[in-house]
């Protein structure tokens, strides 16, 4: 029983090392969502705002590709580290069984036995991101909203087959860049107000489809969210291309709020009214050539 709580308890530290984070209660609820056109399921380039591959959407109404077609942007598999994830698994692995079969890490008690853990792990998880340093180079250094400052796509675009680029890239400017910043806004503002005939001038129908779904669970749980005092900290642009007459940009931001959540009597149940909080999403814009850009997905970065 002693080296089963032992297991347990260990098990939960690493948890909460390993864990990314809990899910906030803005726009999109804090998951992957929405339509990226030909590369709605292919990993974006990172960047300095989001230095590691965005969570994959997880829900669409694009279709799967099965196989990437001929002309169409073609799947680029995320980079990962073989030796990296083999060596974390193993060094766990060679803790947890040595809990198991009594030996530990040494003397010091369960205390000492957890920190060992911790430590081995973020000193594990350090070395991985050296090691990973070699995949993908970042796209759009240097691009930050708030400075203004003009970026086009960074880093090689996925390939389709047969070698050649999959889409044409598309220049991305300091308006684009305040257009960005001023939907990010614009779209927590129309969140907290339930304000659905907003959304529908800010983002695609099916992202407002998502954001709806998501409103009403509020609403029938007699709850309402809010996001406000909204600040862009950082951002900066992973990827920009043109398909099927549209154009798409996807940008890493990373914003600080107050999200808080009420009851129908103002009660806070969860957030905190006087705290910020910060998230970093990228996002997906789509516009008719000349057009406006809405949003048409949000994924989480890692």
């Amino acid at each position: 029983m002693r080296r089963t709580s032992s297991l347990l308890a260990a098990v939960a530290a690493l948890a909460l090392v390993l864990q990314p984070g809990l899910a906030l209660a803005r726009a999109g609820g804090g998951g992957s969502m929405g339509s990226r056109g030909g590369y709605t399921f292919s990993p974006s380039p990172m960047t300095r705002t989001a230095p590691s591959y965005a969570a994959p959407i997880e829900r669409s109404m694009a279709p799967r590709p099965s196989a990437p077609s001929s002309g169409a942007p073609g799947y680029a598999a995320p980079y990962r580290s073989g030796f990296g994830s083999g060596l974390l698994g193993g060094l766990i692995g060679v803790g947890l069984g040595s809990m198991l079969f009594g030996h530990g890490f040494g003397g010091g008690g369960l205390l000492w036995l957890l920190l060992k853990i911790v430590i081995v792990v973020l000193v594990v998880r350090w070395i991985w991101r050296r090691l990973r340093g070699n995949g993908p180079a970042y796209a759009g250094a240097g691009n930050i909203f708030t400075r203004g400052a003009a970026g086009t796509a960074g880093g090689p675009l996925p390939m389709a087959s047969g070698g050649r680029a999959a889409a044409p890239s598309v220049a991305i400017g300091p308006d684009d860049f305040r257009a960005f910043e001023q939907s990010l806004h614009a779209i927590q503002d129309a969140w907290s107000r339930s304000d659905v005939s907003a959304l529908n001038t800010l983002a695609t129908p099916e992202m407002v489809s998502y954001f709806a779904d998501q409103l009403s669970d509020y609403a029938s749980r007699g709850q309402r969210n809010t996001v406000t005092d909204v600040a862009l900290l950082s951002g900066d642009l992973s990827q920009a291309w043109a398909e099927q007459g549209r154009d798409y940009a996807t940008v890493a931001m990373r914003f600080a709020m107050i999200d808080v959540t009420r009851d129908t009597t103002g009660r806070i149940i969860d957030g905190s009214p006087t705290e910020h909080v910060t998230a970093t999403e990228l996002w997906t814009f789509v516009r008719a050539h000349g057009g406006r850009w809405i949003l048409s997905a949000i994924q989480q970065a890692r």
